[in-house]
Formats: structure tokens, sequence, C-alpha cells
């Protein structure tokens, strides 16, 4: 298995995609891995942290997302999103996250990413008001059969030096995903995270969890941080290993 390194390895060239990612919250709750196994497509399975996995709701503000090369896209480029994600492993040790949703504001990003390359975005009605240290978040799905909302409150603190735990949690250089009958890494690549600490002073969550099969998550988020952000690239997506094609 991968070791856990904060800095990315080297991404293969071509660079097809670029993004920037701002005013990040960071709720994890802490989940025995038999809980959420079922959600990961074949190949991958929950990476884990001492003995436990976690679920991981991160609301933020993308920018200047763009082709590897030019301008930032004219209305695609910057959007409010949260997504919902778990961590994941393949047969080759290669470490990622899963996707349960991602929803944004922007329906014609939503409608592109899940066409080309199967991610479960939705579109969502969102905002964010950042206040000096405090920042708000709501978003309400308008997904066809979803009613799920919620309303996320932080404090921000202090830089937080990062552990092993933060590492985990953050140091993820790309996602698996089931695409035509086969499960694929789409690898990134980013400078290390600024973290800090950052306080939940409001936590209202309206079937948004509930919503991806999450029902039993009902308590306060075990681990909460923030980061200013920081930009990022994507390479070509690849086959994972172990993962032939299947009807």
């Amino acid at each position: 298995m991968d070791s856990i390194w904060p800095e990315a390895p080297a991404l293969r060239r071509p660079r097809i995609l670029r993004q920037g990612w701002r005013d990040l919250t960071f709720l994890h709750w802490s989940v025995d891995p038999s809980e959420v196994a079922n959600f990961f497509p074949p190949g991958v399975a929950p990476d884990t942290f001492e003995g436990r996995t976690y679920v991981g709701l991160v609301p933020f503000r993308m920018v200047d997302t763009g082709l590897a090369h030019g301008p930032a896209v004219p209305y695609w480029g910057t959007f409010l999103e949260t997504n919902i994600r778990l961590y994941s492993v393949d047969t080759s040790g290669r470490r990622g996250v899963v996707f349960l949703s991602l929803d944004a504001d922007r329906l014609a990003v939503v409608a592109a990413a899940r066409t080309v390359f199967g991610l479960p975005y939705r579109w969502a009605r969102m905002t964010h008001v950042a206040d000096g240290n405090h920042h708000t978040y709501t978003s309400t799905v308008r997904w066809p059969g979803v009613q799920a909302a919620s309303t996320i409150g932080v404090r921000t603190g202090q830089p937080l030096e990062p552990g092993p735990l933060e590492h985990f949690l953050t140091a993820r250089w790309g996602l698996h995903t089931r695409r035509a009958r086969r499960t694929w890494y789409l690898p990134n690549e980013h400078p290390p995270w600024s973290l800090h600490t950052a306080e939940l002073v409001r936590f209202d969550d309206q079937g948004l969890l509930a919503s991806v099969g999450l029902m039993g998550l009902t308590g306060p988020p075990n681990h909460v941080m923030y980061s200013p952000g920081v930009p990022a690239e994507f390479g070509l997506p690849f086959a994972a290993p172990g993962t032939p094609a299947r009807p």
C-alpha cells in the first residue's frame, strides 16, 4: 500500500483540467469500515486509519476551473460545491476518495461532470457567506426525487499543524469512480494543504447525508477543520488495476 505523504506525487502528462479550491470546511465522522463498504466500486475498499474509516462532508468555493492551458471557462469556472466523500484504496495500494455526491450550483457543470467522468453531481441552490473568521454554507438540492438541504456554520481558528489523521483525510491524490463498467482512477496534484482549526457553530442537516444512504450518521462530526484552499490540476484517468470490465 502506498504511504501517505502531504506532497503530491508527480502528475503524469498530459494534464487535462485545473481548478482552484477555496474556503473549504472539512467535517468528518469516524465509522466502522463495514458500515460503508457497499458504497465502493469493484476493486476498491474503505481505507482505514487505526482501524476506522471516515465520511467527509466538504463545502467550498470552486474558482478558475478550466483546461490545463488557457483561461478559466466563463460561467463554468466559478461555483459553489458541497461533496460527501469516503476514503478509498484499490488493489494496487493506490489511495483516493469515492464521492457519494457532489452538489453544485451550476447546472452546466453538473451535466458535464456526470457525462464525461460519471461522477454523482447534483444541481443545488447554494450560498457561502464569509464574515471575518465565520463561514456559513447553505445548500438545497434541486435534483429529481431528492429532498435534502443543509446549513453549516464554522468559526475558524489558528493554523493547524497536520498530524497523521489530517494527512490521511487530505493527502488524497485522486478519486475512484465507476464508468463504462470499469473502475477508474482520476489523479490530481496540488500543494500541501494549509489547515486551520475550526469550531462547528451550526450544523443543520435536513436529509443531506440520508440522501446518499447514510441514514445512521446523525451525531456531530468527530473532526472539523478549515483551509483557505489550494490550486489543483488533474491528469488523464486510467483503469484501476484488478478491475476488469463487467457486464
